[in-house]
């Protein structure tokens, strides 16, 4: 008991130093480790297996879709970089660049890949020639480098893992029907399998993405109080095939450029999974997305006949459910706190005495409520569970996001808001950067989107006084 005590106190409580917590739940639940280079971690095998599932569900949607996976270089020359100005502009600090090729001074420096669309557009202008071969509906999984002076695990680190969609159209309404149809996507991603709240929408103008017209963000809020931009989708217009010269023959004969869109998710999923359902004792697990759905602890197992029964159930349950058994040699107690502070969604014990009443134990992470079930039915009861334990994750995370929405008509409520609480804050905007910028200057909130649903809190904007546009959330983000 000693052991299985010590065990959970190693993680730093939420409410003592929320950011430790967070690292401890990274390094002790075996999801990350931190690499000789500076900035950059290792996927663990758990780790991975999750980034696999999110992978796994979003690869399906999107290919249902039409859409197809490519493979794009690791590297891109300066010369390709610099052909969009707003792009390279917006990148250019984050870029790392590889200037030798072995002994030999390289004659132009190539820059590892920090996003892919020049590389795309480049591939484009040499492969598109009619409009009947449009749409290109193409998308890659892969890592890529941006070099952030502050790295942490998933949030912010100098190499991650994602996917980005790179999309042409023949006309710009094609164009900005995928990029909200991708939003449509990343939001039945989060919401209906990772179980996060979202609240979505556009991006301000100083907010877009580098070389976008319009930014479609996805926005999470965390247990502590910040968001976490969860996913983006940009419609980029005609601006990136005009930079690099991609043409096609129209239906009228005329030679045209094509619409262009771009859309990411990446590993910082993984943090926000971390910081909406984990608590104190680590890793609450969506069933989605969790390596394991159920773990089979043997109460007893020298005893004759356990480890056997609960091999016999491993075999049963791999028809329906992920299914690990734990036959290590450590006590119960310690498998407890182990699989828990993983986030396994239901754990399964199963003694002696449960094998005479032909049942077993089920535990939910969740509300760690306990339940006997007869063997015959769970095939029946585990999945039944596994839904009711990925509601209950969603609305808890519903109800915070409620409880830290914040909804203000004057500057004098976002003042006295800001201080004392952190969440949203919904506020009316009149569009100007400059208000914008005094917000956060003011408040040290910023911007995170401007929320398609829209309320009337005031009719002017409460840092200028002048006419409001829209309603914006402002956030502290990750």
């Amino acid at each position: 008991m000693s052991e299985n005590k010590k065990m959970v106190e190693a993680i730093t409580p939420q409410g003592e130093d929320f950011a430790q917590w967070y690292t401890d739940i990274c390094l002790k639940a075996e999801l990350v480790d931190y690499s000789s280079v500076k900035g950059f971690t290792i996927l663990r095998p758990y780790g991975q297996a999750i980034w696999e599932n999110i992978t796994r569900i979003f690869d399906g949607m999107i290919k249902a879709s039409g859409h197809e996976n490519v493979a794009m270089p690791l590297l891109i020359p300066e010369s390709l970089l610099q052909k969009e100005k707003d792009h390279v502009k917006g990148f250019g600090p984050e870029v790392a660049w590889v200037t030798k090729g072995g002994s030999e001074e390289l004659e132009e420096p190539l820059c590892i890949r920090p996003t892919s669309e020049t590389l795309f557009c480049d591939h484009f202008a040499r492969v598109l020639h009619s409009w009947r071969q449009l749409p290109f509906l193409y998308n890659q999984w892969c890592s890529v480098v941006r070099w952030e002076k502050t790295t942490r695990p998933f949030l912010r680190s100098r190499e991650f893992w994602w996917q980005e969609g790179h999309t042409i159209h023949e006309t710009a309404e094609e164009a900005k029907e995928e990029t909200l149809r991708i939003l449509d996507y990343y939001t039945d991603l989060c919401e209906n399998h990772l179980m996060m709240p979202l609240v979505r929408g556009p991006k301000t103008e100083s907010d877009k993405f580098a070389g976008a017209e319009d930014t479609y963000a996805i926005e999470a809020m965390m247990h502590d109080g910040k968001v976490l931009q969860a996913g983006t989708s940009h419609y980029f217009g005609d601006g990136f095939s005009r930079a690099f010269d991609v043409t096609f023959t129209g239906r009228d004969n005329t030679l045209q450029y094509p619409f262009e869109t771009s859309w990411g998710i990446s590993t910082r999923l993984i943090g926000g999974i971390i910081m909406t359902h984990g608590d104190d004792n680590g890793l609450a697990l969506p069933p989605a997305v969790a390596p394991w759905q159920v773990v089979i602890v043997p109460v007893a197992q020298h005893k004759e006949g356990v480890l056997e029964k609960a091999r016999e159930l491993r075999e049963s349950l791999a028809k329906f459910c992920r299914v690990k058994l734990d036959e290590s040699d450590n006590s119960p107690g310690w498998k407890f706190s182990e699989w828990e502070m993983k986030g396994v969604p239901l754990r399964l014990e199963i003694g002696p005495k449960d094998i005479e009443k032909d049942q077993c134990v089920l535990v939910r992470r969740d509300s760690r409520e306990k339940a006997f079930t007869p063997l015959a039915d769970l095939d029946t009861a585990i999945p039944a569970l596994l839904g009711e334990v990925a509601d209950a994750l969603y609305q808890r995370a519903a109800a915070n996001l409620t409880r830290r929405s914040f909804y203000c008509a004057s500057m004098d409520e976002v003042r006295r808001t800001a201080e004392s609480e952190t969440g949203f804050i919904f506020a009316m905007w009149c569009g100007e950067e400059a208000c914008e910028d005094a917000m956060k200057e003011q408040t040290g909130y910023s911007s995170q989107c401007i929320p398609f649903e829209q309320k009337q809190l005031s009719d002017v904007c409460p840092i200028c006084g002048k006419p409001a546009k829209h309603m914006v959330a402002w956030g502290k983000a990750y």
